[in-house]
């Protein structure tokens, strides 16, 4: 694989990781945490509008007037959003999951995220590698609301994806289910990433 195309594939999933290292994504990543099978299905959600909408961006690019590119981008993320919405409400099994998510799904349109990797990757670049790079973006993203959800869930609930896993005595922990501890949680997250990647410590 292309050394390049590699690069931006792995760097928003490890080094580069849009909420440890930008810290872009917070209000979602504190919102929709509670449970494991919510923060999947957001991640997912995210995935593809960063992915299908950086990739369309792409094509677009040279046919884009410059005083008019942020409302396209703007037309085409929501776009994918009212797509990804809609998918989400006809499936049966993910209906209940959509109602859930409630408004979370929609404000993925003013996610710093989609829009930042459209204005800093799509619009320069050919249509694979920002296909690639959105998606990666998405990954990281997704990784860490998988991470929160997972320690949120299991200590909060005692379960996993609705399924109990910690025994019947367990008393769950109420603090872990509001959003001051995932905003806790996060900071240990962001805490340990930067200890391991010395080039994120401020000098």
């Amino acid at each position: 694989m292309d050394k390049k195309l590699k690069e931006t594939i792995l760097n928003p999933i490890l080094k580069g990781n849009p909420i440890t290292v930008l810290v872009l994504g917070i209000c979602s990543a504190l919102a929709v945490t509670v449970q494991l099978k919510g923060a999947l299905v957001m991640a997912l959600s995210v995935i593809v509008v960063t992915g299908v909408s950086s990739l369309i961006c792409s094509l677009l690019r040279n046919t884009i007037p410059n005083r008019v590119r942020i409302i396209v981008q703007l037309v085409v993320v929501a776009m994918m959003v009212i797509l990804v919405d809609q998918i989400l409400k006809a499936g049966e099994a993910t209906y209940a999951i959509d109602k859930q998510l409630s408004v979370y799904i929609g404000l993925i349109i003013t996610n710093c995220i989609v829009m930042g990797r459209i204005e800093a990757f799509a619009l320069g670049n050919k249509p694979i590698p920002s296909l690639l790079d959105g998606i990666a973006n998405g990954l990281g993203y997704g990784l860490i609301l998988v991470v929160v959800a997972f320690f949120r869930e299991l200590l909060g609930s005692g379960t996993l994806f609705g399924f109990q896993v910690l025994p019947a005595g367990y008393i769950p922990n109420n603090l872990v289910i509001l959003p001051p501890f995932a905003l806790i949680l996060l900071g240990c997250i962001i805490w340990v990433h930067r200890a391991i990647d010395k080039d994120l410590q401020e000098k």
